[in-house]
């Protein structure tokens, strides 16, 4: 198996000339507190541009929204996932132990109302300045139970603490039934809601490989259903995978702006222990991302999506007792920096070659449902999962 440092698998940058784009307008030479001080017609999403920043980072988007810090806090729930328990395959991905990416799947499950708790209680502990916190609902598919037990859990986290503003449903592309979205959609009236997608890929033999189960199809469909309901849409995508190289990379960074995903959260690809990937990398049939490679193509990957997009995330890691490779993603602070000093080496930043389709994501029609019939029959159901832990 070829990896992307092989030579038939090269990572071949564009040239350090940007091309300006046409969506929006020039605010590099804006220097400006906040955008009501420039111009009330600038979308809040781009006032990072009027402040010097190279990105639209998360964090920095939440203080301005919020006046101060706002922190996820990991929740689990309990959930499976459709790869795992027989619903469209079994085995999972390729590359996933939940517990090497999300910390509530390293602890005993206990009831959500007990882990906001006590997140929010260590999160309190680290950041004496935060100021409110996001339910996250991390590890596995977070949308795959019976809709009424997802109305149950997601209003209780919502509720359990009045600090708590908001919701974040991490899910995969074919687990979104309208029934899904509906409940979203309610809940995003009065609370801030973003919902997830694993879309990891635009490319089919990628999400093969990865024994994902489903295809980019499905992700078009989901998006194109989920868009415009009141809540964020946010894209997660795996830079670094055997077989995909940068024109290939590239193809996903287009397919951010051509769907109209509101965020965007970029992964290198990294391999923990007892999971397939982990085993071929340490047999050797596969290696990882370099480093310098990975961070030039998350700033290619960044010039070529929209302006207004938030980045959530510029690279993940895993904890030292299981990660095999690459050791570079433990610096996750470095990694930050060195992608801002590619951008500002470059004199570029996110958008610059950004290029707007044809037919632009408001214009795009809602297709029918097409959730997959076996993924449906657990979710448009009356029942109870007793593996779900709600009280």
């Amino acid at each position: 198996m070829q990896s992307p440092n092989d030579p038939a698998c090269s990572t071949q940058h564009p040239s350090d000339a940007t091309n300006r784009s046409s969506r929006g307008f020039d605010v590099h030479s804006l220097n400006a507190k906040s955008a009501s001080t420039v111009n009330p017609e600038i979308d809040s999403r781009l006032v990072w541009q009027t402040q010097g920043e190279r990105f639209n980072a998360f964090g920095k988007w939440l203080r301005r929204r919020h006046g101060g810090r706002i922190q996820r806090v990991s929740i689990d729930a309990g959930f499976t996932c459709p790869n795992v328990d027989g619903a469209v395959t079994r085995g999972g991905c390729n590359f996933c132990d939940n517990r090497s990416f999300s910390p509530s799947r390293r602890v005993r499950l206990q009831r959500v109302a007990d882990q906001l708790r006590e997140q929010i209680g260590r999160v309190q502990d680290r950041y004496k300045d935060v100021q409110g916190f996001i339910a996250y609902f991390q590890p596995a598919t977070n949308t795959y139970a019976p809709i009424d037990q997802l109305r149950e859990i997601y209003e209780l986290a919502l509720n359990a603490d009045p600090r708590v503003v908001g919701l974040a449903v991490g899910t995969r592309p074919d687990c979104v039934p309208d029934s899904v979205l509906d409940l979203l959609q309610e809940l995003a009236v009065d609370h801030e809601v973003s919902l997830e997608f694993g879309m990891q890929s635009v490319h089919d033999e990628t999400l093969d490989w990865m024994n994902r189960a489903h295809t980019h199809a499905d992700m078009v469909n989901a998006i194109d259903r989920s868009r415009d309901r009141g809540f964020e849409c946010c894209s997660h995508v795996i830079l670094g995978v055997p077989r995909e190289d940068h024109s290939m990379m590239m193809k996903s960074a287009e397919e951010i702006g051509r769907l109209g995903f509101d965020a965007i959260k970029l992964h290198n690809l990294y391999s923990v222990r007892g999971t397939p990937l982990g085993e071929e990398v340490l047999s050797g049939k596969v290696q990882m991302m370099a480093r310098d490679d990975y961070v030039r193509t998350v700033v290619d990957f960044l010039e070529l999506i929209p302006p207004e997009v938030i980045v959530e995330r510029v690279s993940g890691d895993a904890p030292p007792e299981f990660l095999i490779e690459p050791k570079w993603c433990a610096d996750k602070q470095g990694i930050r920096r060195e992608i801002e000093a590619e951008f500002q080496r470059r004199g570029s930043r996110q958008g610059d070659r950004y290029v707007a389709p044809e037919l632009l994501p408001s214009e795009r029609p809602r297709p029918d449902d097409a959730t997959p019939e076996s993924i449906r029959k657990q979710i448009d159901v009356r029942g109870r999962l007793p593996v779900l832990k709600i009280q």
